[in-house]
């Protein structure tokens, strides 16, 4: 069984510190399911505050797509009795607030009709933003492999940046993200069946190996539907690739012409069916040794062609 994730280089309080809350930090509590006063919940500015849930709006930054059914069902049914207890992550945008993290916090207080809901407001750039919602989910465990791949693309694609950086801001072994990038080289389908849970990252791996998208795809089809290993759809991959064995140059020491001429001759001299195979020289010299054979019917006819070439037995 896969062990615990280690932990990233760069820890949430560390980020939110290279950010900057905004005002002075209160005791996180329990948040109220109730509509908490503006006065009461938003005079405070900083630390743990109140803000009307319509007020938050969605990252464009969050890393995370799918969100499992059963778990968010959970969370709400939670809320429902505690409230949320965690405060979602916050930047203020004009007259919203943006979220950074806690999307299924978010999801789940709106499903449970809060009217508002804890949160820590913090100044942060938009590549700050997106490092953050990437960190907080990877702690989490809560990305599949294709999210955490496209959380770093779009770290290179909207900042700018080589797979070292990327790899320094998430505190991740740089081998790790470009391992992670290359599974977008998938086809999409492929990519679906990964975030699905349905073919592993050793499994797409593999599928990287292949040229052809088609072969990639039936591999892939054939790797799910009968529960291949990844060892198992190695072996298929190395199949796929080799290449044909060519036949082996060869030349016989024999002309077509002479070879058929002579059988006919030992056919006629003998009085009975013979078969030449004539000894050949392969392409790096080396000689593949013919065979003559002779039929007969019986002794009596052995002994007929053992005097006609000339041996004599002395039993």
């Amino acid at each position: 069984m896969a062990g615990k994730k280690p932990a990233l280089g760069r820890g949430l309080d560390v980020l939110i510190k290279d950010g900057s809350t905004t005002g002075r930090k209160t005791p996180a509590g329990k948040a109220s399911a109730k509509a908490v006063p503006k006065k009461t919940a938003e005079a405070d500015a900083g630390g743990v505050r109140e803000v009307p849930v319509a007020k938050i709006v969605a990252s464009p930054w969050q890393p995370r797509s799918v969100f499992e059914a059963d778990a968010l069902t959970e969370l709400v049914e939670s809320i429902k009795v505690h409230g949320v207890l965690q405060p979602l992550l916050v930047r203020e945008v004009g007259s919203k607030f943006e979220l950074i993290a806690g999307e299924r916090r978010l999801r789940a207080s709106q499903a449970a009709m809060l009217k508002r809901v804890p949160v820590i407001v913090i100044e942060a750039s938009d590549e700050k933003a997106l490092e953050i919602a990437l960190i907080e989910n990877l702690q989490r465990e809560d990305l599949n492999p294709i999210e955490e791949a496209e959380g770093y693309a779009l770290l290179q694609k909207k900042f700018n940046m080589t797979q070292d950086q990327v790899a320094r801001q998430v505190g991740k072994a740089r081998a790790s993200v470009a391992n992670a990038l290359r599974l977008l080289e998938l086809p999409d389908s492929i990519r679906k069946y990964v975030a699905e849970g349905l073919l592993s990252v050793g499994h797409a791996k593999v599928l990287l190996s292949l040229d052809s998208e088609k072969n990639q795809s039936v591999l892939a089809r054939k790797a799910i539907k009968d529960g291949l290993s990844v060892r198992a759809l190695e072996k298929l991959v190395k199949k796929m690739t080799s290449p044909p064995k060519k036949p082996r140059a060869e030349k016989s020491d024999l002309p077509s012409d002479y070879l058929q001429t002579l059988t006919d001759e030992l056919h006629q001299y003998l009085g009975t069916s013979i078969r030449i195979t004539p000894s050949k020289t392969l392409a790096n010299g080396k000689k593949v040794k013919g065979s003559l054979e002779i039929d007969y019917h019986d002794n009596d006819e052995l002994d007929r062609l053992l005097t006609i070439i000339g041996y004599v037995s002395d039993l």
